[in-house]
């Protein structure tokens, strides 16, 4: 006989506690059967990448979040991996700059980076304020996923019905909302991850995902460029579709992660309590002294762009750029996860590390340049340096976030991530304008300039204090 026990607490929906109960001829035991087992692989799974045989580690996250951590990793893992390729499909460096040109508006490819970069940055002080009344956090993420979805279906919009510096400005706005979504996902992430992710075991997810995107990338760029002629308006407008599908997907993904309630002291007025973190800078020594290294490390993502520009006095063909796209990806899914595992050993290290290879890439490509001119390596020298710069870059980069995330806990972890991204977004706008006009006496000398810049970063990071431990 049927027998149901099912009660509902106040506002409807089951209890955590109570379950309805269902005559045993009509449950489906082999489903639940197959989620166990799938729960069981997930776990198996966690522990061959975390490397854990016996005690699960749950170091630096609540203890009720500890039984969910497999579950959690995969998600945000997933979220991250579709995010990664589709910045590859709306890249401001190539795709966006192309379309720009494609389009009938080349003035307008100069104000695509910075807004990329600092749009997503300036605003996060205030964007963290109003993040941290709250709780449950992943939601903002979702949100700014979803953002940036609705962001590029109107860039594609503006690419199909738009012409000239109408369908540019169209991309431009679109950009706008794009680094603004992009701002709720950069502070959310960082606090959801330090609470859903132990400690040890935070950079070689972001290693793994690096990893898996990069190599999904290479195969994608493949494609795209094998044997093809110039891509028609239409098949830009079908990239444009298919990254907004993939950043619907992602806010989906990170929807269904079990984030625990956390702090929320400090949720005033947004303005007001943006202002009042920068008091960080002045009272705590630590995050004072890795946002000035991080500053000096800004040198490897800004060189990058001069090493496409020496190499197209050489050669401006769509060949050459298919190989810088393909040096990219396989940069980052060669190095990232072995940035990541060393990241859980000591995020210091690895920017150390990361720096100085930066350094001494753009230092001797620079030198080089100035003194032998650009026509050396028979093309293959400039690609094969981005190459090198690029799997610096990555280190830098996990190397920077990993660190920041095992410094600080709580509230701080949110503060933090808002007041560095905000002062990096003014100085990235900064240093570009200085790069800019140093690129009217010599492109080789910007990135000497920037290579003395990742040396003074690398000496930096020597100094900073270890945060994390095994």
């Amino acid at each position: 006989m049927l027998s149901l026990a099912v009660n509902f607490p106040e506002g409807g929906g089951l209890s955590k506690q109570q379950t309805p109960l269902t005559n045993s001829t009509s449950s489906p035991q082999g489903t639940e059967a197959t989620t166990g087992a799938l729960g069981r692989s997930v776990d198996r799974l966690y522990s061959l990448i975390a490397n854990e045989e016996d005690a699960r580690v749950c170091k630096d996250i609540p203890p009720e979040a500890c039984h969910v951590v497999p579950r959690n990793f995969f998600l945000i893992l997933a979220a991250n991996v579709l995010t990664k390729l589709g910045d590859l499909l709306i890249s401001p460096k190539t795709v966006l700059a192309w379309l720009m040109n494609a389009v009938g508006a080349p003035a307008l490819v100069a104000w695509l980076v910075p807004i990329r970069e600092s749009g997503s940055m300036v605003p996060q002080m205030m964007i963290a304020a109003w993040v941290r009344r709250k709780p449950v956090r992943k939601w903002f993420w979702t949100l700014g996923s979803f953002g940036q979805a609705v962001s590029v279906m109107g860039m594609a919009a503006s690419v199909w019905f738009l012409e000239g510096y109408t369908a540019g400005g169209g991309i431009i706005g679109a950009l706008i909302l794009f680094s603004l979504s992009r701002g709720f996902c950069s502070v959310a992430m960082k606090d959801v991850q330090g609470k859903c992710v132990p400690r040890t075991r935070r950079g070689r997810l972001s290693g793994l995902a690096t990893t898996i995107g990069g190599t999904t990338t290479v195969i994608l760029t493949v494609l795209l460029f094998w044997e093809r002629g110039d891509p028609t308006l239409a098949f830009y407008s079908l990239l444009l579709l298919l990254a907004a599908a993939l950043w619907i997907i992602a806010g989906l993904l990170f929807a269904g992660v079990e984030e625990h309630e956390g702090e929320t002291g400090g949720g005033g007025n947004a303005i007001t309590e943006a202002f009042k973190s920068l008091s960080l800078l002045r009272d705590d020594a630590l995050f004072r002294n890795f946002v000035i290294t991080r500053a000096l490390l800004l040198c490897s993502a800004l060189a990058s762009p001069y090493f496409v520009v020496l190499a197209q006095e050489e050669s401006d063909t769509a060949l050459m750029l298919g190989v810088f796209l393909l040096a990219s990806s396989l940069a980052s899914s060669v190095s990232a996860s072995f940035w990541g595992w060393m990241a859980d050993s000591s995020s210091r290290r690895v920017m150390i590390r990361g720096a100085a290879i930066a350094s001494a890439v753009c230092l001797t490509v620079g030198l080089t340049a100035m003194f032998a001119g650009t026509g050396i390596g028979n093309g293959w020298y400039y690609p094969l340096a981005f190459f090198v710069l690029s799997i610096a870059h990555a280190g830098v980069r996990l190397g920077r976030k990993t660190y920041l995330v095992d410094m600080a806990g709580g509230n701080k972890r949110t503060d933090y991530t808002a007041v560095s991204n905000t002062v990096i977004g003014f100085l990235l706008l900064a240093t570009g304008g200085l790069t800019a006009l140093l690129s009217l006496i010599s492109n080789a000398a910007v990135i000497v300039v920037l290579g003395l810049m990742g040396l003074a970063g690398t000496f930096s990071a020597i100094h900073l204090k270890e945060v994390t431990s095994d």
